[in-house]
């Protein structure tokens, strides 16, 4: 290998992660010696960045991050890199909510950064969003939204999700994009239309000036699709859903046997 710098993007979930959230002491060893050999590493996820955070800590990254898939892409370490938040328009919100309460809604969230709204109270999902202690507000959001929102989630019945997402589809290509969350959760993920993963890492390479051919991507599910595209090496793990694997050029094990780290120590020869 020359001595060229790379760019590796990392998803969190079902990726660096093991499944009980934790990063194996042998990826974060190889982590450590791929940015000790000049390598830049990023993490690129679909979550906050109130909870991935303690991710970026514990790897002791110096590198912008790429949150809710691409809609808010910053440098925790860096005020003056900028701030890049891409929107979804209000009156759309409303629009989806209306349509979403014809079917059989268990619940709409919005997030606004570290604001989380909910449509209803819901025990379950306040477990998962609380963490990193977001300002919560439970109630109607055509009451409580008043500004442009980073993401939306909906929550319904398994056999109303399709038909969800076809209206989504049918009424606000346009405007939105949408994605199933992996099983078991009927969870739709709403944001705003050319926003994703590789949006977000584009903006990251060009700051290092690294060209896609030394871009490597490592991700699991439907969200990784266009992140994989566009890296030069772009690597389905082991676990990762057949449509993943059918676009990466590249895939490894799985996040439970360390499939990053394997990656990245024969590759880079660490």
């Amino acid at each position: 290998m020359d001595n060229n710098p790379y760019l590796i993007a990392l998803d969190l979930d079902g990726t660096l992660l093991k499944d009980d959230k934790t990063i194996s002491p042998f990826t974060k060893d190889i982590i450590k010696k791929a940015k000790a050999a000049g390598h830049h590493v990023c993490i690129a996820t679909g979550r906050p960045f109130r909870s991935s955070s303690m991710y970026y800590d514990e790897l002791e990254l110096t590198t912008p991050i790429v949150n809710f898939n691409g809609a808010y892409v910053h440098h925790p370490k860096d005020n003056d890199w900028g701030t890049f938040h891409t929107t979804l328009d209000l009156h759309v919100v409303k629009d989806i909510l209306e349509v979403a309460e014809k079917h059989q809604l268990h619940n709409m969230l919005a997030e606004v950064i570290d604001e989380v709204y909910f449509h209803y109270h819901d025990e379950r999902l306040l477990d998962i969003f609380s963490m990193g202690n977001p300002t919560i507000k439970i109630g109607d959001l055509r009451e409580n939204l008043h500004e442009d929102v980073t993401s939306i989630l909906i929550h319904a019945a398994e056999e109303e999700v399709g038909k969800i997402r076809a209206y989504l589809s049918n009424v606000h290509a346009e405007v939105v994009d949408h994605r199933k969350w992996a099983a078991p959760w009927h969870v739709i993920e709403i944001i705003r239309a050319g926003i994703n993963k590789a949006v977000g890492l584009k903006k990251i390479a060009q700051y290092y000036q690294i060209p896609q051919e030394r871009i490597i991507a490592f991700g699991d599910e439907d969200n990784d699709f266009e992140m994989l595209e566009y890296a030069g090496h772009g690597v389905a793990m082991g676990n990762a859903i057949q449509q993943l694997k059918a676009v990466a050029n590249k895939e490894t094990g799985t996040n439970e046997d360390d499939g990053v780290a394997h990656y990245l120590k024969a590759v880079l020869n660490l």
